[in-house]
């Protein structure tokens, strides 16, 4: 049976019925896309809001492994090859290994999500996932009591990723959740936007999704996942630790350095976007707040 997950946002409040799939069509043709089975509700994004159309969340995202501009991506990441893809998980698991993407896929429980996502650089869309959750995966490794710490890695192929000529950032990208976020029934790993296999500028073939946190936490093209017992290496965190903590929960009372995390950029609500008020973790902190309870989140940022 696949886990479910119950919210007070619902789906038909989120979806534009002239873009989204219904899910009979999305079951049809699972098999075709390579996303497994279909299974759960919906889980919506907060506030009512309309997802994004595909054209914005594929044409305006960061994916600095093929450029820092927000339409590079889209243009340089078909140089991607995405078959076949092995994901390796080790450290403090039982049955360590390179899995493969077809295996992983054939085992996984693929539902929809509709969540927003609010970037660091205060913009937000609204994008409709198919995944399954990260911990399904973390328990069919065999999670070991050691382990507090879950570590990523996105692939490295130079000749296929033109921006890693450049030292924007120690290559290859990682980040990192503590494990209890990790085995969140929210946190997934995305497989497909609007039922279609992710794109590659999306982080095909495989891409974590943490809708409380800020979207480069959203680690894309993801080989290895490791369990650990100490805090991981996280990219961002590295480069400027003022800027980007480790949490890195939305958070619109703690600004960046640079600018304020009062309010959001809304992408595609005209030429410029219009504004909003940035919600405490991202609007989801019914389902999140007390993972960090007790913890002084100006601190830990």
């Amino acid at each position: 049976m696949a886990r479910t997950w119950t919210s007070k946002f619902k789906d038909h409040h989120v979806t534009d019925k002239s873009l989204y799939l219904n899910r009979r069509q999305l079951m049809a043709g699972a098999a075709g896309l390579g996303l497994g089975s279909i299974a759960g509700p919906a889980m919506a994004a907060p506030e009512g809001l309309e997802p994004n159309p595909l054209e914005d969340i594929t044409n305006y995202n960061n994916y600095y492994e093929f450029g820092t501009g927000k339409t590079d991506p889209a243009r340089y990441a078909d140089a991607l090859t995405t078959e076949p893809w092995t994901v390796k998980i080790d450290g403090l698991v039982d049955n360590p290994g390179d899995y493969q993407m077809e295996d992983i896929l054939a085992k996984a429980q693929i539902e929809e999500r509709i969540y927003r996502l609010r970037c660091v650089e205060a913009w937000s869309m609204v994008i409709p996932w198919n995944g399954f959750t990260l911990g399904s995966l973390l328990e069919r490794a065999g999670v070991q009591s050691g382990a507090k710490y879950v570590a990523f890695e996105t692939a490295t192929r130079p000749e296929e990723m033109p921006g890693l000529r450049y030292p924007v950032l120690d290559w290859p990208y990682r980040e990192g959740l503590r494990l209890d976020e990790a085995m969140h029934p929210l946190t997934i790993l995305a497989t497909g936007i609007y039922g279609e296999d992710i794109p590659n500028q999306n982080g095909a073939p495989l891409r974590l999704v943490v809708p409380w946190k800020y979207g480069f936490k959203y680690i894309k093209s993801i080989v290895r996942i490791t369990l650990q017992e100490e805090q991981p290496f996280t990219s961002w965190n590295d480069a400027n630790a003022r800027e980007y903590g480790f949490y890195s929960n939305v958070n619109p009372t703690v600004d960046h350095p640079r600018w304020s995390q009062a309010t959001e950029r809304v992408i595609g609500s005209g030429l410029f976007g219009s504004r909003r008020e940035t919600d405490m973790f991202n609007g989801y902190g019914e389902e999140v707040a007390d993972l960090y309870a007790g913890m002084d989140l100006k601190a830990n940022y």
